[in-house]
């Protein structure tokens, strides 16, 4: 299976379900952050921190697999000179359509959020990469084009899920209940049996991959980046079971060192 090409015509249809992650922002959101007042997540719940950002005035911000119209325009609304990127056509056209409600420049691009040989080397001085990663088979390749397309001391904010979150039965935990079934690192191509995963495809839920803490932040590092902050994060829903018991969702700062 192209796990790219699937989980771009799922989360198509995520968009037109409303799925609450593609839902756009509204125009006091926008007006709001044209005059200073703004926030945005990299994961469910918790915003971050405004320490966390370069000087957004001019700067080049890549809002990786950040399709949706939420962060993007917020950022561009900052002052940032914002690209998205996605694979989901669907969740480009929201941003394309609080640019043109709003009267911002966002540049969007249709693509996979491992090859980004759309873009030169040192394009941008931030990338800020929402949870998205669990949708890529492979996350060492995200880290590498990040890490190649940031400039000399820019920043990468990314979100990602808890590796334990993977470790549960999915159709136990939707019912609030945790019982321990995977090893990780985890994938629906492999660790689930072919008819649950044809229960999960029939649902048009994407395809996802739990990826272990040495791949998401020694990933980081092997890379070349330096990890400079971490928070966790618990899921929306306060049903969900796992962050009942411990956070769901990490986030990270990472810099790309000056003279890389």
């Amino acid at each position: 299976m192209d796990v790219v090409d699937y989980n771009r015509r799922a989360w198509d249809g995520l968009a037109a379900r409303r799925n609450e992650w593609t839902v756009p922002v509204g125009p006091e959101v926008i007006a709001a952050a044209r005059e200073g007042d703004w926030s945005v997540q990299l994961t469910p719940v918790k915003p971050v921190p405004r320490g966390w950002f370069p000087d957004l005035v001019g700067a080049r911000v890549l809002g990786l697999a950040c399709g949706g119209g939420q962060q993007g325009p917020v950022l561009a609304a900052a002052g940032a000179r914002v690209t998205v990127l996605d694979a989901s056509e669907a969740q480009l056209v929201r941003d394309r359509e609080v640019a043109a409600r709003e009267g911002l420049t966002i540049a969007t691009v249709a693509g996979d959020m491992a090859d980004l040989s759309a873009f030169d080397d040192g394009s941008f001085e931030l990338v800020f990469h929402p949870v998205a990663n669990c949708f890529a088979a492979d996350v060492r390749p995200v880290w590498r084009e990040v890490s190649r397309v940031l400039a000399p001391g820019g920043v990468l904010l990314a979100g990602f899920c808890n590796p334990l979150l993977f470790l549960f039965d999915p159709w136990k935990a939707d019912e609030g209940t945790l019982e321990v079934r995977f090893p990780l690192p985890y994938s629906d191509l492999e660790s689930l049996p072919a008819e649950e995963r044809e229960r999960w495809v029939a649902r048009g839920e994407p395809l996802e991959f739990g990826h272990t803490l040495t791949d998401q932040l020694g990933g980081q590092l092997d890379a070349g980046l330096m990890l400079a902050g971490l928070y966790e994060d618990v899921a929306r829903s306060p049903d969900d079971a796992l962050s009942r018991f411990t956070p769901a969702y990490i986030a990270t700062r990472a810099v790309k060192p000056s003279g890389r």
